[in-house]
């Protein structure tokens, strides 16, 4: 198929990398031309595990980038939407999603074939039915499903993974508003055996990936919460409560053999210092402030939020527990990034534990593999110090904590012990064992 992606951040980009991989004709979009060079000279603009790979293996063969929407539509069977809708605290911004519709229903006012115009942008139940299919119609002159087809087809992708999650889906999830323009998303998605395809309405389609990322936001906040109730408590180690709680059939179940497989999402029920992203803290916000305009208050949602908001906090507690005033004090960071296997500083915990350290008068040098330039733009310039190495970030710390789970840190323990062994190492992730520090630390002890 000839396929058009409006967007290039990290849903477009992979989404069209991918379709390409699988055989598609793809065009990108973008308003930036910088981006649009970038992308066809085989570099993406964001770092993405695998990216640059299926880039490098698809640009000028089976896709482009291009600044010219009107080009890209008129050449293609089907546009995804992928721009952003960021939260401004009461609803979501659909201002690209509006413009694109805009942009691209003059367009096929023109087109003599069926479109299918689908959004791939995470919007809130009703969006597609009620704001971009009037906006389709009223400037291509069009009657959607006779001249043209809307689609809801929502991504379910996790950054670092994300290339990984689209060529190889636990599911499918397309919407339309009649079956021809399922159809064409099926057809879209007919390079993919094996992967159960749910066909339903656009409605449903959104609601689906807001309750998806509400799950995975409401385990964590669950976690973190117990995690603190075992700080108050004391005595308890939320780390093997949760080696516990991950025994339970539901997170470990047997295969045949008599063995164990660890399930996904149990990765989910582990404490921490709180989730960051694009997704979840915007997407679980966005849900909360849907439901009370519509008089279905979420009071569920709203704790999940309101506990990972506080979250970062403990870190600092943790810190004061051991050093006092940390005026002045050393602290290392390991960790920028909201997550590892990305450059994605959105909403990262980082943000407000090293700001706050800041205003505490404490000296901060933090180390990231991967985030560090998108990190830098993230704060003020005197802020912290850039580290170059781990071991430059623990040198002469007061303290460490680690914020991000990167592989690298697996071997932060012996680093320690071979260079700064009395350094207080506070682990925000639970990620490392206790047993190998001299003082150690971390959420949930």
């Amino acid at each position: 198929m000839k396929v058009s992606v409006v967007g290039t951040g990290y849903v477009g980009l992979v989404s069209g990398v991918c379709l390409a991989e699988k055989g598609h004709e793809v065009v990108c979009v973008d308003i930036d031309q910088s981006k649009v060079d970038m992308i066809n000279s085989g570099q993406p603009p964001i770092y993405e595990m695998g990216l640059e790979e299926l880039l490098k293996n698809n640009i000028g063969n089976r896709m482009e980038a291009t600044t010219d929407l009107a080009g890209a539509v008129k050449s293609s069977q089907i546009t995804l939407i992928a721009v952003g809708t960021p939260f401004d605290g009461e609803r979501i911004d659909l201002k690209y999603v509006k413009q694109v519709a805009r942009d691209v229903g003059d367009i096929i006012k023109n087109k003599s074939d069926y479109h299918v115009v689908v959004v791939k942008s995470t919007v809130v139940p009703g969006t597609t039915d009620d704001v971009v299919l009037p906006i389709l119609e009223e400037q291509s002159g069009k009657k959607a499903g006779a001249g043209f087809g809307v689609g809801m087809n929502p991504e379910f992708l996790t950054e670092g993974v994300a290339v990984k999650d689209f060529m190889e889906p636990d599911r499918i999830v397309i919407g339309g508003n009649d079956d021809q323009a399922l159809d064409v998303q099926a057809e879209l998605y007919s390079p993919w055996d094996n992967v159960e395809v749910l066909r339903t309405n656009c409605k449903t389609a959104e609601m689906i990936k807001y309750s998806s990322n509400a799950m995975l936001a409401t385990c964590i906040s669950f976690s973190n919460e117990l995690a603190n109730f075992c700080t108050a408590l004391g005595g308890i180690d939320i780390a093997e409560v949760t080696r516990g709680l991950h025994l339970a059939h539901y997170l470990q179940p047997f295969v045949s053999d008599g063995a164990r497989v660890r399930a996904p999402i149990s990765s989910f029920f582990e404490a921490g210092c709180g989730f960051g992203g694009s997704c979840l803290p915007k997407d679980v916000k966005a849900l909360v402030a849907h439901g009370e305009a519509h008089g279905q208050p979420m009071p569920l949602l709203d704790t999940v939020i309101k506990i990972n908001r506080e979250q970062p906090a403990r870190v600092i507690k943790i810190l004061e527990k051991h050093l006092g005033d940390l005026k002045d004090r050393k602290i290392g960071i390991l960790g920028l990034a909201f997550k590892p296997d990305t450059d994605d500083m959105r909403e990262s915990p980082s943000i407000p534990i090293i700001k706050t350290l800041k205003s505490l008068g404490a000296s901060v040098r933090a180390y990231d593999p991967i985030a560090a330039e998108e990190a830098a733009k993230c704060f003020e310039p005197d802020t912290y110090e850039r580290a170059d190495s781990v071991e430059s970030a623990v040198a002469d710390a007061d303290a460490v904590v680690l914020i991000t789970r990167w592989d690298e840190f697996n071997a932060v323990p012996e680093l320690i012990a071979r260079v700064n062994p009395e350094v207080l190492f506070v682990d925000a992730r639970r990620m490392l064992d206790k047993s190998k520090f001299a003082r150690y630390d971390g959420i949930g002890m």
